[in-house]
């Protein structure tokens, strides 16, 4: 069970909270009626047990050495109550909860504690709200047969309806903690939750630090083994055309450092594009990607069906993940061919690339890694599937909320 506890009627009553692993659809309030009612006798019977089991095992839980077998025997029927719990709040409150959640025995018992004290204090609510009723019948019939005056008529009247007020605000009140309690036991706590997601956010910030700097380690070996190398053959042309004595041997050799300086143009061409390609922030992803597909050395086919427009944050994951999937595959996949689809389903953009190699990538090598990163940073997952043999199919799903 995830999200924090509603307030208000109708999270009291145990309505689908947004973001929630439950119903979206609240149950009629007959339904929840029910389930309060029943609620109230279920609460009977767990403080029967608790009586009863306390009374009998009450000796063999002080002693150390019989408390463990004790506790298991307490353990055992508490277990069953919570479960008969659980199906009342799913019956009757369309709650969904975790199936391979379980609590601690600690985390049950005091979820049945406070279940016991609501549901006895809860039927003593609906018990003064009946008393309430009758009283208010027999008002209504003196009123009928004329022997009440004005005077107490309006007395009873305005006392009743702050009596009638304070029942049904307390109803709601413990059908609340009820809600808030079972949440608390059929899943994970807010404690919990919130500490899972600092978790989360601490490990993705983590794998985008990580990513940068290997980014940045890329970077600096495409221009120290690529760029600097041709730089470096460049002013060995010139130099040595600058240094010649035969006019027709500097001419080849001024030709030569020309065709290098077209060379080193492009490779930084090619550097810059995998940085940042400035056709992302111009033209958008739709034409970005068609870079990708121009320099592909493996024929690429894309579909794009995004037609609504993307968060800048989105585009940019999505060019990278396709980007780097795509670069893969050319350097270790062997495959002939790659397909490329980049969809937008309500507020979510998926990416999936899938590849005819021979499969085998590591998920933890670094550029896909690189990649899970950049995309757990926008709250994404990412999921790659590379079997030996092939195919290979990295997909992406990005919130665009």
């Amino acid at each position: 069970m995830t999200g924090a506890a509603s307030h208000g009627p109708a999270g009291a009553l145990g309505t689908a909270v947004p973001g929630d692993d439950r119903s979206a659809a609240s149950p009629p309030r007959l339904r929840r009626g029910l389930g309060v009612l029943l609620g109230c006798a279920t609460a009977l019977l767990g403080a029967l047990y608790f009586l009863l089991v306390g009374v009998l095992l009450g000796p063999f839980l002080l002693w150390p050495r019989t408390r463990p077998d004790a506790l298991r025997v307490l353990m055992t029927g508490a277990r069953r109550l919570t479960a008969l719990e659980r199906i009342r709040r799913s019956v009757f409150f369309g709650d969904r909860f975790p199936e391979h959640y379980k609590a601690s025995d600690q985390k049950i018992l005091r979820y049945l504690a406070v279940r016991c004290y609501t549901g006895l204090l809860c039927a003593v609510v609906i018990g003064l709200l009946g008393f309430g009723a009758l009283l208010a019948g027999l008002l209504i019939s003196g009123v009928a047969r004329g022997s009440l005056d004005w005077d107490e008529l309006l007395t009873q009247a305005v006392l009743g309806s702050v009596l009638l007020f304070l029942d049904v605000q307390g109803l709601y009140s413990l059908a609340a903690l009820d809600t808030r309690t079972a949440r608390e036991c059929f899943g994970p706590s807010e404690r919990e939750l919130l500490q899972q997601r600092i978790d989360e956010l601490a490990a993705s910030r983590a794998a985008v630090v990580q990513a940068v700097d290997a980014e940045r380690r890329r970077i600096e070996r495409d221009l120290h083994d690529g760029v600097q190398q041709r730089l470096v053959a460049l002013a060995m042309l010139l130099g040595r055309a600058r240094r010649s004595r035969d006019p027709e041997r500097a001419d080849a050799l001024l030709l030569q450092a020309h065709e290098e300086s077209r060379g080193v143009l492009n490779e930084l061409r090619e550097v810059a594009w995998r940085v940042y390609p400035s056709a992302l922030d111009s033209l958008g992803l739709k034409e970005a990607l068609g870079g990708v597909a121009e320099r592909s050395s493996i024929p690429l086919r894309i579909r794009f069906e995004a037609g609504a427009p993307l968060p800048q944050p989105v585009e940019t994951a999505a060019y990278f993940v396709v980007s780097e999937a795509v670069t893969n595959a050319a350097k270790h996949s062997a495959a002939t061919a790659i397909e490329v689809r980049v969809a937008l389903t309500g507020e979510r953009l998926a990416v999936r690339v899938e590849d005819n190699g021979r499969g085998g990538a590591d998920p933890a090598g670094s550029g896909l890694a690189g990649l899970r990163g950049r995309v757990a940073a926008l709250d994404g997952v990412l999921h790659i599937d590379s079997p030996l043999g092939g195919p290979t199919t990295i997909s992406a799903e990005l919130p665009c909320a």
